[in-house]
């Protein structure tokens, strides 16, 4: 064990780093009275939201011109007005000179108009690639910049900007440390401002499976640090975790095995009996692991991991829904995973159902945004858990460095995502599934 031990420290120390051990670099994430950015920030183009965004900029951040010398810790660029693939030259003409000006843990964050929405095919095929452009130079930032593609409704412009300054927040602050590289699509339904953008979630009752521990725990100390009131479940026999979790966020214990037919029935009676209310946030957060081969899987491994992660999220969902147990703007969300995405071996039964998650968000966001809500997931890649302390050596330091961030991310990191879902200044974000993964080199 001791040797074991030398042999992570050395893999993680300057020295590994100057035989070409990639390393990574701080990340610097939020901490509540600390400003947003360290930094300025510099807004670049001339599309239609581009007036709006440099006041909406001016209250939370210092603007500087794109010609300033100082170095930035921002970028945001107004994409929304190319129409041409001509036009693309004036990404390169903006961010070229840009680029050398960055501090660390820069934020750079393009706004474009969704693709599938514009009718033209200039303006579509132009728009479309700023997918490309987004991914590609997040892969060549350096001390843990991150970039952003934020695709807007046609129908978003200067008069409602409303409905993009949570995502605008989330993404150039410290909450987003740990996601690169994503593409969030915001749509125009309606969305109310907090009064106090310290407690977005101020008024707000949020239901947080799987809270005992690990990332659960965190999800519902963050929830309640923004203001949420947490209903914190999990199974009977972790009953000593779930309440040390629910009594540091001061909310409330419901001892609950997600796949029990009554969950949802148990769920709303714990709501009315202790909070006479009815639900505003659902994280479906529990979830398990049963790793084998598939030649070699039994069926219970398998039906463990799917009536867990899949079948629960999607049948308590159901029966909130179908016994109106959801206050206005509700917001789901669900917890995916990068086996979802792009597979891992030994994983079919996980990556199945992480997958099937995807879905589950797709499948509702049309009936849910009739509501007047959002659905979303967040989808972790190496996050630094007990579960991947347990890891074998050599797996888990190429997990660890497999992103562009060169490093895992904590539970917080996948916090900070679902509380950003949460709020009711992010109802337009709907039907996203957002990597918390550093930009991990496998998967799109």
């Amino acid at each position: 064990m001791a040797s074991k031990g030398l042999l992570e420290q050395f893999i993680n120390s300057p020295a590994a780093a100057k035989l070409g051990v990639p390393q990574g670099y701080p990340l610097r994430r939020y901490k509540q009275g600390e400003p947003l950015l360290h930094g300025p920030v510099v807004v670049g183009g001339n599309g239609r939201l581009i007036e709006q965004l440099t006041t909406l900029l001016e209250g939370p951040y210092k603007l500087l011109k794109a010609e300033a010398d100082t170095k930035r810790a921002g970028i945001v660029f107004d994409a929304t007005s190319l129409s041409k693939p001509e036009e693309l030259e004036q990404l390169y003409s903006f961010f070229h000179p840009q680029l050398k000006k960055v501090l660390d843990n820069a934020r750079i964050v393009v706004i474009g108009t969704t693709p599938e929405l514009i009718d033209d095919a200039d303006a579509r095929i132009t728009a479309r690639s700023l997918e490309g452009f987004t991914r590609s130079l997040a892969k060549e930032m350096r001390k843990s910049a991150t970039v952003q593609l934020v695709y807007v409704d046609p129908s978003i412009d200067g008069s409602n900007i409303d409905k993009v300054e949570s995502t605008v927040r989330f993404l150039l602050s410290g909450k987003s440390a740990y996601v690169d590289a994503q593409v969030i699509r915001i749509t125009p339904a309606d969305v109310v401002l907090p009064k106090d953008w310290d407690k977005p979630l101020e008024g707000r009752l949020a239901v947080v499976t799987g809270a005992a521990r690990g990332i659960g725990a965190t999800i519902a100390e963050t929830l309640a640090r923004d203001g949420a009131k947490v209903i914190c479940v999990d199974i009977p026999q972790a009953g000593e975790g779930l309440a040390e979790t629910a009594n540091k966020v001061k909310g409330t214990a419901l001892p609950l095995d997600v796949t029990d037919p009554k969950a949802a029935e148990e769920i709303i009676k714990h709501a009315q009996d202790r909070y006479g209310r009815k639900i505003d946030v659902i994280v479906h957060n529990a979830g398990v692991t049963r790793d084998k081969l598939l030649v070699n899987m039994d069926e219970g491994r398998w039906n463990m991991v799917q009536n867990i992660n899949l079948v629960a999220p999607v049948r308590i969902t159901e029966a909130l829904l179908e016994a109106d147990a959801f206050a206005e703007n509700p917001s789901i969300i669900g917890v995916s995973s990068m086996a979802g995405i792009a597979g891992n071996r030994g994983q079919t039964n996980y990556a199945t159902t992480k997958a099937g998650v995807v879905g589950f968000v797709d499948a509702l966001a049309e009936k849910i945004a009739a509501l007047g809500g959002s659905i979303n997931a967040v989808a972790p890649g190496f996050i630094e858990t007990d579960m991947t302390a347990a890891m074998p050596f050599g797996p888990r330091e190429v997990g660890r460095r497999l992103n562009s961030l060169n490093q895992g991310g904590h539970p917080i990191d996948v916090a900070e995502a679902v509380a950003y879902f949460s709020a009711p200044s992010s109802t337009a974000v709907n039907g996203n599934t957002v990597r918390v993964c550093g930009q991990n080199l496998l998967g799109a």
